[in-house]
C-alpha cells in the first residue's frame, strides 16, 4: 500500500498494487480490473471508496516490462483493527459498536450483490474519530455468480483464521460467508484471539469445518450470555442455521449489547446436525412417513366409520363459504388506519435537521434515536445525513432509529512546519488536506530568510480538512536597538546576541561613561551585519 496525492483534486489517496507474481496472469488481471469497477460503485460512509484503477508499466532487473494493475482508494487516517486487537480484548460495548459498523457496510454491499469474502481485522480501519471503515472490496464477486468458489482464487482469498466452513471446503459462497467471518472478528474482539488456531492454514481450515467453537465467556468471563449467544449463532457451521442477513445479525447484536438475550433460535446443541444441515429427528419422521406411504393396504388400519351423508358435506361447505364472504366483506370495509393506530408510527423526515431537534421528534413519537457520527464534505456539522430506517417506514413503539449525524469535514493535525522553507511548508499542508492562508514576516537573528518560524494554528492542533493555516517566516533581518549610554560590556552582549559582528572603539575625547555612538541606526538591518560602537575610555 502506498500513499499519494491526487494532483487534480488536491487530496491524499491510497494506492494498492497487485503482487508482481500475480500480475503476469492475464485472467487474474482481468478479474482484478472487473472487481475494481464493481468496488468503485460502492459509496457508503462505512466503506473505503475506490476512485480509480489502471495499470502501470514496470521493468524488472532484466529489462522485461510488466503491466502491474493498481487501485486508487480513499486515504483513511486511522488504525487497522488488527493493531488495536494486538493490544488486548476490547470492552463489550466497543466491540459491539465496531461490529455494528462492519455489518452496516456488509448490509449495503450485500444489497448491491457483492460479497466481500475477506472480512478480517486487517481489512477494517478505525478512523481518528472512531468511525468504522471496511476496505478491500477488490476481490468481491457478484452473489449471482454461483460458479465462483474458493478454489478459483485460493491465492488471494482471506486468511484461514477467518474462513467460513464453505470457503474451507472450496464450495460456492454467498453473503452468509461474510457473516461467519464477521462472527470470527467479533470473537477475537471479545477474547483477544480467534476461535481457531493452528500452525498451518490447513489445520485451521479443518477446525472451521469440524470443530465447534467455545463460548467467548470461557476465555473472557466478562462476556455476557447474550453476546455468547450471538457469537455462537454467527459461527454456526451450517450456513442455513447461522444469521441469514447482516440486518438480522446487527439486530441481535444490538439487543445483546443492551443486555437482552436474542429472541432468535440459538445454535443447536447437536453439532452433527448443524454441520451438515440435517435434523436427525426430522429425518426419522420423514423415513417413518415414507414407510407408511409405501406399505400395502393390509398394513393400514381398517376404517370402521361409515362416510357421512352427502347433504352434511354440502351443508358444511355452504357454511364455510358464508363465513369467508363475511370475513372478506369486513376486511374490505375496514378503515385502514384502524389496524395500525396505536401499534406503529411512520419514521418522520428529519434529514437536514439538527440532531437535538431530530432526536426530540423521534422521542416524542415513542421511538429511540441512536446516534452514529460520520464525516461529510458537504453536510454541516450536527445535521442529520440520513436515517435507518428511512422516512415513512412503520415502526413499533420503542424501536430504534439510527441517525447518521455529520461531524463536518474530517479532522487532521497541523504538521510540524518550523524550520521548513515556505514552499515545503505549503506542500506539507496540502498533503494533509489543509490550505495555506497568509504569510507574514518576522525579524529573527538566527532563522534564515524564508524559513518558517511558527504557524497559526500551531503544529499538533486538530483542525478540519480544508481549513487555512497561516505561516510566519523569517524576513532575514534583525531589529537593531539603540545602545547609546549603556556600558560597553552590556551593549556588546546585546549586539552579539543579535548575531552581529561588533567592533568596539574608545572615544578619548568624551567626558562621560558608556557607549557614545553606533555605526548603524536603530531599526531593521540584514542578519550578521557589522556594527562599530564607540565608548568613553573612563572606568565604570
Amino acid at each position: 500500500m502506498h500513499v499519494g496525492i491526487d494532483s487534480r483534486l488536491n487530496r491524499r489517496v491510497a494506492i494498492k498494487l497487485l503482487r508482481p507474481a500475480l500480475a503476469t496472469d492475464p485472467r487474474f488481471r482481468l478479474l482484478f480490473r472487473e472487481e475494481a469497477q464493481k468496488a468503485a460503485r460502492m459509496a457508503h460512509p462505512t466503506i473505503v471508496r475506490v476512485f480509480d484503477a489502471g495499470e502501470e508499466t514496470v521493468s524488472d532487473a532484466n529489462g522485461i516490462e510488466t503491466q502491474v494493475p493498481f487501485i486508487v482508494m480513499e486515504h483513511v487516517d486511522g488504525r487497522l483493527l488488527k493493531d488495536i486487537i494486538s493490544e488486548g480484548p476490547l470492552d463489550g460495548h466497543e466491540a459491539v459498536r465496531i461490529i455494528d459498523g462492519v455489518l452496516t457496510a456488509l448490509e449495503y454491499s450485500h444489497r448491491a450483490l457483492l460479497v466481500h469474502r475477506d472480512i478480517k481485522p486487517g481489512n477494517i480501519m478505525i478512523t481518528q474519530n472512531g468511525q468504522v471503515k471496511v476496505m478491500d472490496f477488490g476481490i468481491a464477486r457478484a452473489v449471482s455468480d454461483n460458479s465462483a468458489t474458493v478454489a478459483d482464487t485460493s491465492a488471494i482469498l482471506g486468511t484461514a483464521q477467518y474462513f467460513s466452513p464453505e470457503q474451507a471446503r472450496g464450495e460456492s459462497v454467498d453473503a452468509r460467508t461474510d457473516l461467519y467471518s464477521t462472527g470470527v472478528v467479533l470473537f477475537e474482539l471479545l477474547t483477544g484471539r480467534p476461535p481457531f488456531r493452528g500452525e498451518r492454514a490447513a489445520a485451521v481450515a479443518y477446525q472451521h469445518i469440524s470443530e465447534p467453537p467455545v463460548a467467548p465467556s470461557t476465555i473472557n468471563p466478562n462476556i455476557s450470555p447474550a453476546l455468547d449467544a450471538v457469537v455462537l449463532h454467527a459461527l454456526n457451521k451450517d450456513k442455513f442455521e447461522r444469521f441469514q442477513t447482516a440486518s438480522d445479525f446487527r439486530s441481535d447484536l444490538e439487543s445483546a449489547g443492551a443486555g437482552q438475550l436474542p429472541a432468535r433460535k440459538l445454535v443447536s446443541n447437536d453439532f452433527q446436525s448443524t454441520l451438515f444441515g440435517v435434523n436427525p429427528s426430522a429425518t426419522a419422521e420423514s423415513e417413518a412417513t415414507l414407510r407408511q406411504l409405501a406399505s400395502d393396504n393390509t398394513e393400514r388400519t381398517t376404517r370402521t366409520q361409515n362416510r357421512p351423508p352427502v347433504a352434511w358435506i354440502w351443508a358444511g361447505i355452504t357454511v364455510m363459504i358464508a363465513i369467508l364472504v363475511a370475513v372478506t366483506f369486513w376486511v374490505v370495509n375496514l378503515t385502514p388506519t384502524s389496524i395500525s393506530d396505536g401499534l406503529s408510527v411512520p419514521v418522520p423526515d428529519i434529514v437536514g435537521a439538527q440532531y437535538e431537534s431530530g432526536s426530540r421528534t423521534l422521542t416524542d413519537l415513542g421511538l429511540v434515536p441512536s446516534r452514529f457520527d460520520v464525516t461529510s464534505e458537504d453536510v454541516t456539522e450536527g445535521e442529520i445525513i440520513r436515517t435507518d430506517p428511512e422516512a415513512g417506514a412503520q415502526l413499533g413503539d420503542g424501536q430504534i432509529v439510527r441517525l447518521y449525524v455529520s461531524t463536518g469535514k474530517a479532522s487532521t493535525a497541523v504538521p510540524r512546519l518550523v524550520n521548513m522553507t515556505e514552499a515545503n511548508a505549503i506542500a506539507a499542508l496540502e498533503a494533509r488536506g489543509l490550505r495555506h492562508g497568509i504569510t507574514s514576516t518576522q525579524n529573527d537573528p538566527s532563522v534564515p530568510a524564508g524559513t518558517v518560524i511558527s504557524s497559526d494554528p500551531k503544529d499538533g492542533t486538530e483542525v478540519r480538512v480544508g481549513e487555512e493555516v497561516d505561516l510566519t517566516v523569517s524576513s532575514g533581518n534583525i531589529t537593531v536597538p539603540s545602545v547609546v549610554g549603556q556600558p560597553i560590556s552590556e551593549a556588546n552582549t546585546v549586539m552579539t546576541n543579535l548575531g552581529m559582528n561588533v567592533v568596539a572603539e574608545q572615544d578619548p575625547g568624551c567626558t562621560g561613561q558608556g557607549v557614545t555612538g553606533q555605526s548603524l541606526a536603530p531599526g531593521d538591518h540584514p542578519q550578521r551585519s557589522s556594527i562599530r560602537l564607540t565608548y568613553c575610555s573612563g572606568t565604570f
